[in-house]
């Protein structure tokens, strides 16, 4: 078990979410790279990151969060 939480994903989406550190500390390193190369898609890939981690879509690979909102 990673033990990630949702709030510190959600503060790393907020802060740096076109960077797509969110998604390296979620576990999707392939994801967090080409979101890296492509700033986010322009921001909107993390506007969308944003939605699914406030509703729960959007979880760690290796499970589900140890702390939720």
């Amino acid at each position: 078990m990673g033990g990630k939480s949702q709030v510190i994903a959600l503060i790393l989406v907020l802060l740096v979410g076109g960077l797509g550190i969110h998604r390296f500390y979620l576990g999707y390193t392939w994801q967090g790279i080409v979101q890296l190369l492509t700033f986010g898609g322009c921001g909107i890939w993390a506007i969308i990151d944003l939605i699914r981690i406030i509703t729960g879509d959007l979880k760690p690979k290796d499970g589900e969060y140890e702390t939720t909102l």
